[in-house]
């Protein structure tokens, strides 16, 4: 191993301090000494999330905290990006037995063909990972709800807000927790002779949204807007946004809010976007290790 190689392996293990480097390489993996969660069969909502070989023991931590901490079983779906190793899906399967893991390359076969008929989403679906979010979370549901949980989100209590939406079914809108800023790609000028109003500050890391807001015809409309394709990382959310405020769409309250302050109060969960990551083992970890009945 080359010396600046191994610099940036010690600059990587301790980023954040010792506190941060304790609970992300120590108390971490103890996630996988947890007892498996076997009986998602609840097609109330159902789960997906995309993992990655990077983010797939954090999403453990989500998971486990959400199934914990709401006493639901919804039935639960986890994407491969492609980069999960057969042993990282070997230990899914285990914690997880009845959830269903989709293989990117099965997921390329059956999304590619299915999104033939619109050249923009196609080209998307192929170009942009995140886009998985949006094409491969609608084409796999079997429910009438998903529900979006990102792995960088952790509960600590019941979210009952949260749940009151998803089990209401009289509830038509879709609902998710609210952004620090608005981070589109587009601003709402783009959509002023439209026929909604585009919403402020969604983010689309934890929230419900309905199957049928999410129209292959309205995908293909938007990704024809001007500068829809400015940010790699932002236009997945974009689209979410647009979907939900043309089919209509609501926010959790404050407490769900993304925050970057340190010191917020932990409520029923908390979004640990990436500006504050480290928060997500040195103080969301260490907060669900301290309760008794968790881990």
């Amino acid at each position: 191993m080359t010396p600046g190689r191994l610099l940036y392996l010690l600059r990587r293990k301790f980023h954040g301090g010792l506190r941060v480097s304790y609970y992300r390489e120590i108390v971490r993996p103890r996630i996988l000494k947890t007892a498996p969660v076997t009986d998602t069969t609840d097609f109330t909502c159902e789960i997906h999330v995309l993992t990655s070989g990077e983010d797939w023991l954090n999403l453990m931590w989500a998971l486990k905290s959400f199934y914990h901490f709401s006493q639901r079983r919804y039935a639960l779906c986890i994407h491969d990006d492609g980069s999960l190793c057969p042993e990282v899906l070997t230990l899914l399967r285990q914690h997880f037995p009845a959830a269903r893991l989709i293989p990117r390359g099965v997921a390329d076969e059956v999304v590619l063909q299915s999104l033939r008929d619109y050249p923009r989403s196609l080209a998307f679906r192929r170009t942009n990972t995140l886009s998985l979010k949006l094409f491969d979370f609608a084409h796999f549901l079997e429910s009438d709800r998903l529900l979006l949980l990102d792995s960088d989100v952790l509960f600590f209590e019941f979210p009952a807000d949260l749940i009151q939406r998803i089990e209401d079914p009289s509830y038509k809108f879709n609902v998710v927790n609210r952004d620090t800023a608005t981070a589109y790609t587009i601003s709402r000028e783009c959509v002023k002779s439209s026929d909604f109003k585009l919403i402020e500050r969604f983010n689309s890391g934890l929230g419900m949204i309905h199957k049928s807001s999410i129209q292959l015809d309205w995908v293909e409309e938007f990704l024809g807007l001007p500068g829809i394709h400015s940010h790699f990382w932002t236009i997945e959310q974009t689209l979410f946004a647009l979907l939900s405020s043309r089919y209509g769409v609501e926010l959790l309250p404050d407490s769900y809010t993304v925050s970057l302050d340190k010191d917020v109060p932990l409520l029923q969960s908390r979004h640990y976007v990436g500006a504050i990551r480290t928060l997500f083992y040195s103080q969301g970890i260490r907060r669900l290790v301290s309760s008794p009945d968790f881990a």
